[in-house]
């Protein structure tokens, strides 16, 4: 970059308010700096406001220095500072206008032989998640041919699972569960091709008329996930892995969403509630764990579902995956529903011969106290996501697992002192339920 976009793009270099310095604009300098000024000059005497609205359009178009050179249009911004430049925060990397990774993917997919031509120029995003993973539709066949198919391209740079994904791919497949297939891999640069699976999730379609039929199908391709475990093929959801998990909350929860350091009466009751919850966990039947068997990652297939992002995958408690399913970051069910979904998994988990506790109300307690767990670290992962990583959009889920956490904790009794630390968190005052 040269001086002078150096200059342009992040405001002269200097120790006062509205510097650049290390990959943060602060303050009015930087691009904002440069828009302020001629906002100034092409709103001359206007009001705050007026000068106010007309930086804001500046960032969609264009604005000119000296009214003749065209400099900081919404790209270019984006260009320099990345996707969250409107919030003054530089991408890690200062990304470059040209998406390297991106025009390798290309690359990749042009030098792929599947049997059947790719329209690499039809390449669109689908989606990215909480990782740095991003996926890209595209289709399949001549351009002249209609009706073509389509596929899945994934960027997982690494190290993201891409060699997990397609081992565990390869375990579905094998236990009748649908998963996208691996046309093509190159594990090393962190590129694949799959299968589409359609552009229907769970989360786009669940009503009151579909939940009944979706959810009990969902949970019959998860028994046959279970029922396909084999010892010593996946990873262990251990003690050391659940700790590691909850001590998200303190950290990122607390710490940093409430900003509010632990005390040691509270450093008590976490060590406390944590040790409850991982002999939970470690006391159940361990079977294959998908970690992320929610209806965002289930897609509406024949057969269905479909079943997505599942790179994570470990050997763990037998109630995790319906706890992910029911108690979910983006829906919520009536008790009821959730009871019958509950209660439907059991008995068809007893036929099935897997190893859930005869006993529906200790499996359901197992099942609550492991819903517990993952709402604990997920509270920390979303704050997380927010205050390290720049995605914010996770914090609006932060009160629906408040609530189910709360939920929990007060009603079993050898929960009531983490029910109560959670009143602490949220100011409000402990009050009585029923306890178990």
């Amino acid at each position: 970059m040269t001086s002078r976009f150096r200059r342009l793009a992040c405001g002269p270099r200097r120790e006062s308010k509205g510097t650049c310095k290390g990959n943060r604009v602060s303050g009015l300098g930087g691009i904002e700096n440069v828009v302020l000024r001629r906002t100034r000059q092409l709103v001359p005497g206007g009001t705050v406001g007026k000068r106010r609205a007309a930086r804001r359009r500046a960032y969609w178009t264009t604005l000119g220095i000296g009214r003749v050179q065209k400099v900081v249009g919404y790209y270019m911004a984006r260009c320099f500072l990345g996707r969250n430049f409107m919030t003054r925060t530089v991408s890690p990397a200062f990304q470059s206008c040209r998406d390297a990774r991106l025009d390798g993917l290309r690359d990749w997919l042009n030098g792929l032989s599947i049997g059947r031509p790719l329209r690499v120029d039809t390449l669109a995003p689908v989606s990215s998640d909480a990782s740095s993973r991003r996926y890209f539709r595209l289709s399949e066949g001549n351009a002249a041919e209609t009706g073509n198919g389509t596929l899945i391209a994934v960027d997982a740079p690494p190290p993201e699972k891409c060699r997990e994904f397609a081992a565990i791919a390869k375990l579905l497949e094998e236990a009748g569960v649908h998963a996208p297939h691996v046309l093509a891999q190159d594990v090393e640069r962190g590129f694949m091709l799959l299968t589409d699976l359609g552009t229907t999730a769970y989360i786009d379609v669940l009503d009151k008329n579909s939940a009944r039929t979706l959810m009990r199908e969902a949970i019959d391709a998860l028994l046959r996930w279970q029922r396909a475990t084999r010892p010593a093929v996946l990873p262990p959801f251990d003690a050391a892995f659940l700790h590691r998990e909850m001590e998200l909350m303190p950290e990122w929860f607390i710490g940093k969403h409430y900003a509010m350091p632990v005390t040691e009466a509270q450093r008590q009751t976490l060590d406390a509630t944590f040790a409850l919850l991982a002999d939970n966990a470690l006391g159940q039947p361990q079977v294959f764990m998908h970690r992320d068997f929610m209806p965002r990652n289930l897609m509406v297939t024949r057969p269905n579902p479909g079943v997505l992002d599942f790179q994570d995958a470990v050997l763990g408690p037998i109630s995790y995956d319906l706890a992910s399913l029911l108690r979910d970051a983006f829906i919520s069910w009536e008790e009821a529903f959730e009871l019958d979904c509950v209660a439907y998994y059991w008995e068809h988990a007893r036929k099935a011969g897997l190893p859930v506790d005869a006993d529906f109300g200790e499996f359901y307690r197992q099942f609550e106290w492991m819903g517990l767990q993952r709402h604990i670290k997920i509270l920390g992962l979303f704050a997380r996501l927010h205050y390290r990583d720049g995605k914010p959009r996770y914090l609006a889920d932060l009160p629906r697992f408040m609530g189910y956490a709360r939920k929990v904790a007060a009603r079993y009794r050898p929960l009531t002192p983490f029910a109560k630390l959670l009143d602490e968190l949220e100011g409000r005052a402990a009050h009585v339920a029923y306890t178990f």
